[in-house]
């Protein structure tokens, strides 16, 4: 069933990959808040290594993760609904979310 509780992620540049595209998908359906101080990393993309005869390797990709309103987030990131200026990486996120809540 549906939750009417407001919801918040915490992002900010370290924030990449996997918690990018659920980021993403909560922003993009009105379902949480986003907040940090900053965009996040912009990893979109699903990539294999190959290795090769001579021992070097080649990075392959394979895919791109798009957000559910078609968004890539490649080298763009996501840029949070609320900047959290006092939040800092070994802040709490009590104190990232100070002045939102």
């Amino acid at each position: 069933s549906e939750t009417q509780l407001p919801l918040y992620v915490l992002v900010d540049e370290k924030t990449a990959s996997a918690s990018e595209i659920l980021t993403a998908a909560l922003q993009d359906n009105h379902r949480a808040t986003v907040v940090g101080p900053s965009k996040t990393f912009g990893k979109g993309r699903i990539q294999n290594v190959q290795a090769l005869p001579s021992g070097s390797g080649i990075a392959i990709t394979k895919a791109k993760y798009l957000s559910p309103s078609g968004r890539d987030i490649q080298s763009v990131g996501i840029a949070p609904d609320i900047t959290a200026k006092t939040c800092a990486p070994k802040d709490s996120a009590m104190n990232c979310l100070d002045g939102v809540l």
